[in-house]
C-alpha cells in the first residue's frame, strides 16, 4: 500500500491555494493598472482637445498656429504623438509626419451637433483657429471653440504598436491625437516581470510555511507516536502527557492513554496467570517424575510395565520442559527474566556441541568456521539453551544426508554466530511468523517432529534479554539460516 505524506499534502494545497490566489490578484491588479493608465492617458488627451477649444495667444500669427498646437502637445506628452487638423467640411488642413493611414476611420470624428441660426457668425467659420476677443466683440470665443459632442476614444493597431486616439468635432474643426502605447506597454511588462519574479518566491514561502505549520501542527501526533514506539512489555506503564495540547487532540490522546492502561492490565493479568500456572505444576511434576523413576527401577527389567512407565517418564520430562520455557517466557513478557552474567566464550560453547552435533547426527556433513574468542557477557545456561535449540531445529528440519555450516567471528563491537543447514525452503507467509509462540509451518505439524514451536520464540526473548538480536536469513533455496548477534564484551563493560 503507498502512504501519503499529510505534511507535503498540506503544503502543496496551500501553495496551490495560494498561487491560485497569487496569480488571479495579479491578473486583476495588472489589468485595473493597465486601466488606470489608460484612463489617465484619455483625461491627458481629452484636456489636449479642450486647450485646442481654447483662443490662441494674441502674439501667435495665423502662420504659426499648427506649429504652436504641436509644441503644446509635444510639451505634454513623453511619447510619439501624431496630429491630425480637417475643417468642417472634412478636408484635411494639417496631418503631422507620425500619423498613419489606419487612423483614417469614417467613423473617427463624433458627429456634429448643429448650432442655432441664430449662434452663428460667419465671420468665425472661416477661421478654423479664432483668436481672443477682438475689440467690440462680446461673445466668449472659448465657448465657441468648444466641442460639440463628447471626444471620442478608440485604440487602433497598426505595425509599429498599438495606438490610442482621441477625437473631437468643434465648431470650426475637426481634431484628432494620436498617442503610441509602447511606452505604457513597456511600463506594463515591467509590472508583468516583478509579478513573474514576486510569485514564485511568495509561494516558496508559502510553501515552507505551511510545511512549518502543518509539523507544529502534527506535535501531539508525533507525540502520541512515539510512545506508540515505546509500548513494549517494559513500557506499557508509560503515559502521554496532555499538557498544553490543542483541544483538537486532548480526545486522541486521553483514548490512547486507557487504551494503553487496559492493555497494561490485561498483560500483567495473562503473565501472572501464565508465571503462576508455570510455578504450581513444577512441583506436581517434579514430584510425578521421581515417583516415575523409583517405580522403573522398581519393575521388573524388561517387562512391559517398564516400558510403559518409561514411555510415561519421558512424556513428564517433556512437559516439564514446556513449563519451564513457559515460566521463562512468562518471566521475559515481564521484563524479570532474571540473568546470571559471567564472561563467556562463545567458541569453548560451540566447540563442546560441535563434538555432541557429530554424535547426534552422524550422517550429517558439519562444516565449521569459528574464530576464538568469542567473547561476551551472558548467562551461561541460557545461552547454551539458545545454542542447544538452533542446533536441534538444525538436525530436525535437515535433509537426508543433508549438512550444517556453522560460522561465528567477534566483530568489534559485537560477536555474530550464523547457523546454516540443508532444508526445505520456508514459505514466504511462514517466515514473518516463525518466532511466534506454538507456531509450526505446515511441514512440520507431524509427530515425526518433536517440539511444540516454544524453542525459537524463547531463544529470541533470551537474546533480546541479552540486547542480542536472533534473526531468520535471505538465504538460497533449498536452505534456512539463522544469525545471531550479541554485544561483545567490550561493549557491555563500556556501556556499564
Amino acid at each position: 500500500m503507498k502512504h501519503r505524506s499529510f505534511r507535503l499534502r498540506i503544503a502543496l494545497l496551500s501553495t496551490a491555494l495560494a498561487g491560485g490566489a497569487l496569480v488571479g490578484f495579479s491578473g486583476v491588479a495588472w489589468r485595473l493598472i493597465y486601466r488606470a493608465k489608460v484612463s489617465q492617458l484619455d483625461v491627458r488627451l481629452e484636456n489636449q482637445i479642450r486647450r485646442l477649444a481654447r483662443p490662441l495667444p494674441p502674439d501667435v500669427s495665423p502662420d504659426d498656429e499648427i506649429s504652436f498646437l504641436n509644441r503644446i502637445l509635444a510639451a505634454n506628452t513623453d511619447t510619439e504623438i501624431a496630429l491630425q487638423v480637417r475643417d468642417t467640411a472634412g478636408q484635411l488642413i494639417y496631418q503631422s509626419t507620425d500619423w498613419k493611414a489606419d487612423f483614417n476611420q469614417p467613423d473617427l470624428f463624433p458627429p456634429r451637433l448643429e448650432e442655432p441660426s441664430s449662434s452663428r457668425d460667419p465671420s468665425r467659420e472661416s477661421e478654423p483657429f479664432p483668436r481672443r476677443n477682438r475689440p467690440g466683440r462680446s461673445e466668449n470665443p472659448t465657448r465657441l471653440r468648444e466641442p460639440r459632442t463628447p471626444p471620442r476614444l478608440i485604440t487602433q493597431q497598426t505595425a509599429t504598436g498599438s495606438w490610442r486616439i482621441v477625437a473631437g468635432t468643434f465648431t470650426n474643426s475637426q481634431v484628432a491625437i494620436a498617442v503610441n502605447l509602447n511606452t505604457l506597454d513597456r511600463e506594463m511588462a515591467a509590472i508583468r516581470n516583478i509579478f513573474l519574479i514576486a510569485i514564485p518566491g511568495t509561494l516558496l514561502l508559502v510553501a515552507a510555511g505551511a510545511w512549518w505549520l502543518s509539523s507544529s501542527a502534527l506535535h501531539p501526533i508525533q507525540r502520541v507516536t512515539g510512545a506508540m514506539q515505546q509500548v513494549t512489555v517494559a513500557g506499557l506503564d508509560q503515559r502521554v502527557p496532555i499538557g498544553t495540547t490543542d483541544v483538537e487532540f486532548v480526545e486522541l490522546i486521553q483514548v490512547f492513554n486507557q487504551m494503553l492502561e487496559r492493555l497494561e492490565r490485561s498483560f500483567k493479568q495473562a503473565s501472572r496467570f501464565s508465571g503462576d500456572a508455570a510455578h504450581e505444576l513444577k512441583t506436581p511434576l517434579a514430584i510425578l517424575q521421581g515417583e516415575l523413576e523409583q517405580a522403573i527401577q522398581q519393575a521388573e527389567p524388561g517387562s512391559g510395565l517398564q516400558q510403559t512407565l518409561g514411555s510415561l517418564l519421558d512424556e513428564v520430562r517433556h512437559l516439564s520442559s514446556i513449563i519451564r520455557k513457559l515460566l521463562l517466557l512468562s518471566l521475559a513478557d515481564a521484563g524479570q527474566m532474571g540473568l546470571h552474567k559471567v564472561p563467556l566464550d562463545l567458541a569453548e560453547l560451540l566447540a563442546v556441541m560441535v563434538e555432541d552435533l557429530e554424535l547426534l547426527a552422524p550422517a550429517l556433513k558439519v562444516q565449521t568456521d569459528i574464530t576464538p574468542p568469542l567473547s561476551v557477557l551472558g548467562d551461561r545456561d541460557l545461552l547454551t539453551q539458545v545454542l542447544q535449540n538452533l542446533m536441534s531445529n538444525a538436525i530436525k528440519y535437515n535433509l537426508p544426508n543433508g549438512w550444517i555450516q556453522i560460522q561465528a567471528s567477534q566483530q568489534s563491537q559485537t560477536v555474530q554466530v550464523t547457523l546454516t543447514n540443508a532444508s526445505k525452503e520456508i514459505p514466504v507467509r511462514d517466515r514473518s511468523l516463525i518466532f511466534d509462540r506454538f507456531y509450526r509451518g505446515d511441514p512440520a505439524r507431524t509427530r515425526t517432529v518433536e517440539g511444540i514451536g516454544l524453542g525459537l520464540s524463547l531463544a529470541r526473548e533470551v537474546v533480546h534479554a541479552h540486547q542480542g538480536t536472533l534473526t531468520l536469513d535471505e538465504t538460497l533455496p533449498g536452505q534456512t539460516s539463522f544469525t545471531l548477534t550479541l554485544p561483545s564484551s567490550s561493549r557491555q563493560i563500556a556501556d556499564f
